[in-house]
C-alpha cells in the first residue's frame, strides 16, 4: 500500500490508512458550505490587514484568489475529493495553489474550530431566512383558500367524533396561525444564530492583535461570542433550529392527516386534482394522496436529527469534539427537508385540491353536532346548564333511538322535553345558525371570521414587508 502524505504537521511520521482518511472526511456534504466559508475567509482576510498582521496587497491577494476559489466551484471547475478530508482545507489547498505562499496566511489566528462555527451560522442564518419566506408564501395561499370559504360548512371534530360544525375558513386559519408562530420562532432562533465565533481560535482565542466586534460586522454577525470555549462548542442554536423545525412538520403534518381523511372515501370531504396525486398499479380506480402522505412520513427524519443532536450534545467536554462533525449532516437534511415539504404543501393547497361543498354541507345536517347549542338554548331560558346538558343528553338518546336527528323532533315532543322550547329552536339548532352564534372572540362565527381573515391579511402584509435586518434580531 503506497501511503500518501497527509496535510498535518511534521509530529506525524506517516499518513492515515485509505478507509480511516475516508470515515475522517466531511468533504461528501461540508462542501455545501463551500461559499460561506470563503465569505468568512474574505472578511477574516480584511481583519488581518485592518489590524496590521498581513499587508495590504497580501490581503488583496487572498480575498482576489477566494474569489477565483468561488468562481471555479460555481462553474464546475473546483471538485476536491476525499483526499482534501473538509471543506476549509479543500479551500485553503486550492487558494495557495492560485497565489503560492501568501495562501498560507489565511489561516493566521483562525483554527477549523471557529472557522467550522462560522460556516455553519452563515449557512444556517440563510436557510432561516428562506424557510420564513416560504412560511409566509405557505400562509398566503391558506388565506386565498380561506376568503371565499368563510361561509362554507365543515364538521369539526374532537377525539376523531363529531363536535361542532364550523365555518372552513376558520379551520384554515388555524393553520395560518400556527405558520404564524413558525415564522416568528425561527425569528427568535436567529438571533442566537447570528453570533460570530470566528476569531475564538481552537478554543482559547489568539495571541494575535485581532479585531472580533470588525469581522462580526463584516458578515453581518450582531456580535461576536463572549467566551472562545462557548464560540466553538456551542450549538444551541442548531439544536433550537432543530426544534423549530420538528414543529414546522408537526402543523404540516397534521394538515397532511386531515387531508389524506378527507379525500378517503368515507370521509368525501375534498377531491385531489390530478396534478397532486397518483394512481395504483394494479387497482386503476384509486387516488392516492401521495404528497401529505410523504410530508407526515418525512416529519420523523426531522424529529430523529433533533433527537441525534441533543443526544450528540449531552456529554460532549469542552470545548471542540470531532463528534460535532455530524451535526452537519442533520442541519442540511432538516433544512432540506423542512423545504421540500413547505413547498409541497404550498402547491397541494394552491392548485391541488377542491373541496367538495355539497358533501361539507351534506355532512353537516346528517348528525348531533347541534346538540350543545340545544343546551345553551335552555341555558338562555334560564335553565341552568348542567340541568339543560343532562337533558339533552338524553334527548340524543331517545333520538338515536327512535333514528332522528333533533331537527325531526316535533314542537310537541320538544316541549315535552322542557316546557321552555318554542319554535325558534328550530332556528337555533340550524347547522348555519349554530356556526353564525358562536361569535365571541376567536371563534367560528362569520362575523369573527371575516374579522380575523382582515386581521390575517394585514399581519401577512407586515411581515411580507419585512426585511431582515441583523440589527433587528
Amino acid at each position: 500500500m503506497t501511503e500518501k502524505k497527509n496535510t498535518w504537521s511534521q509530529r506525524f511520521e506517516s499518513a492515515l490508512h485509505p478507509a480511516i482518511a475516508r470515515f475522517n472526511a466531511s468533504i461528501g456534504f461540508d462542501i455545501q458550505l463551500i461559499e460561506y466559508d470563503i465569505t468568512g475567509s474574505q472578511a477574516h482576510a480584511k481583519m488581518l490587514v485592518k489590524t496590521g498582521i498581513i499587508s495590504p496587497e497580501e490581503g488583496e491577494k487572498l480575498i482576489a484568489g477566494l474569489e477565483q476559489v468561488r468562481r471555479e466551484y460555481r462553474e464546475g471547475k473546483f471538485t476536491p475529493g476525499v483526499d482534501a478530508e473538509d471543506v476549509h482545507f479543500a479551500v485553503e489547498k486550492r487558494l495557495t495553489e492560485i497565489t503560492g505562499d501568501v495562501g498560507k496566511k489565511l489561516h493566521t489566528a483562525r483554527s477549523r474550530n471557529d472557522q467550522v462555527g462560522t460556516d455553519t451560522r452563515l449557512y444556517l442564518r440563510d436557510q432561516i431566512t428562506q424557510i420564513r419566506h416560504q412560511l409566509l408564501e405557505f400562509q398566503s395561499v391558506l388565506l386565498k383558500l380561506a376568503e371565499p370559504n368563510v361561509e362554507t360548512l365543515i364538521p369539526g371534530y374532537t377525539h376523531l367524533q363529531r363536535a361542532q360544525p364550523l365555518s372552513l375558513a376558520h379551520h384554515l386559519l388555524a393553520y395560518f396561525e400556527m405558520a404564524a408562530r413558525d415564522w416568528e420562532r425561527l425569528g427568535d432562533v436567529y438571533k442566537r444564530v447570528n453570533i460570530s465565533p470566528l476569531g475564538s481560535g481552537a478554543l482559547a482565542g489568539t495571541t494575535f492583535p485581532i479585531d472580533r466586534h470588525y469581522t462580526a460586522e463584516q458578515l453581518g454577525f450582531s456580535a461576536p461570542y463572549a467566551n472562545s470555549l462557548d464560540g466553538v462548542s456551542d450549538r444551541d442554536f442548531a439544536i433550537e433550529f432543530l426544534a423549530a423545525a420538528s414543529l414546522i412538520m408537526v402543523h404540516l403534518s397534521r394538515l397532511s392527516e386531515e387531508i389524506i381523511l378527507w379525500s378517503s372515501q368515507e370521509f368525501g370531504f375534498v377531491t385531489l386534482k390530478d396534478s397532486c396525486a397518483t394512481g395504483s398499479s394494479i387497482m386503476p380506480q384509486k387516488k392516492n394522496p401521495d404528497v401529505p402522505e410523504l410530508v407526515r412520513g418525512k416529519t420523523g427524519r426531522v424529529f430523529g436529527h433533533l433527537q441525534a443532536l441533543l443526544v450528540l450534545m449531552k456529554g460532549l467536554p469542552l470545548a471542540y469534539n470531532k463528534d460535532l462533525q455530524d451535526d452537519k449532516e442533520a442541519l442540511f437534511d432538516s433544512v432540506n427537508t423542512v423545504k421540500g415539504c413547505l413547498e409541497a404543501m404550498t402547491i397541494l393547497l394552491q392548485e391541488g385540491i377542491e373541496f367538495k361543498t355539497e358533501r361539507l354541507a351534506a355532512a353537516v345536517e346528517e348528525d348531533f353536532s347541534n346538540a350543545t347549542d340545544v343546551a345553551d338554548y335552555l341555558a338562555s331560558k334560564g335553565v341552568p346548564f348542567r340541568e339543560a346538558y343532562n337533558l339533552v343528553g338524553k334527548v340524543v338518546k331517545t333520538s338515536l333511538a327512535a333514528g332522528k336527528l333533533l331537527k325531526d323532533l316535533t314542537i310537541t315532543e320538544w316541549q315535552s322535553i322542557h316546557p321552555a322550547f318554542e319554535e325558534d329552536i328550530y332556528h337555533a339548532i340550524t347547522p348555519r345558525q349554530v356556526v353564525a352564534a358562536r361569535n365571541s372572540y376567536g371563534g367560528t362565527g362569520f362575523e369573527q371570521v371575516r374579522q380575523a381573515l382582515i386581521a390575517a391579511c394585514d399581519r401577512l402584509k407586515l411581515a411580507q414587508s419585512y426585511e431582515p435586518n441583523n440589527s433587528d434580531f
